[in-house]
């Protein structure tokens, strides 16, 4: 049975479809399932991780879509067996060796340097905007932090929107110079 074939199946009848996407995609799964999870968890992890993916594909698949069904069914058993290598690992206390050959798929894409930087970048900004004082500090953390209305902010230190928006165009402008003393240019 073709791909079209299944998508049609699972248009017109769904557990028809299901069950010909099953008995085709079946063993596909379990072989990448298992190379992953091999040497961190039982047969049954791997039998368990074969059955989310495909209750995954089967709730998240839109037979309307044309697509290529391996590669979407091979993805997602693919992430889910990362995944529950990751947490076997954590359960186990297991560590993932770095010559693991499943580590570069496992290999996190964060960039720690960045992250740090905004990190850095967000404490200094928030110090500046305390320094501000109430009511500007609150006026600016509502608004840009929270999204509140200047007649929301209004309400919670006692004036009124025209005010608040007018205490908030001023306090930027402080808050540009605290900034811009520190070398930190928005």
């Amino acid at each position: 049975m073709t791909d079209n074939e299944i998508l049609i199946l699972m248009r017109e009848r769904p557990p028809e479809g299901q069950r010909a996407l099953f008995d085709k995609y079946y063993s596909y799964v379990y072989s990448i399932v298992n190379r992953i999870l091999s040497g961190s968890g039982s047969p049954d992890d791997t039998e368990e991780c074969v059955i989310d993916v495909f209750a995954s594909v089967m709730m998240k698949l839109v037979p309307d879509d044309d697509c290529s069904l391996k590669s979407y069914v091979g993805t997602i058993a693919r992430n889910a067996a990362i995944s529950m290598s990751r947490s076997l690992a954590i359960r186990t206390g297991r560590n993932i060796s770095a010559d693991d050959e499943n580590m570069a798929e496992i290999a996190d894409e964060e960039d720690i340097e960045r992250n740090s930087d905004r990190s850095e970048t967000s404490e200094i900004l928030l110090k500046k905007v305390s320094e501000l004082g109430p009511p500007d500090s609150i006026i600016i953390i509502q608004k840009y932090y929270y999204d509140k209305s200047s007649k929301d902010i209004a309400q919670m230190v006692g004036l009124n929107a025209t005010a608040v928006r007018m205490r908030c165009g001023r306090a930027m402008k402080r808050l540009k110079k605290l900034l811009e003393a520190d070398g930190i240019t928005l």
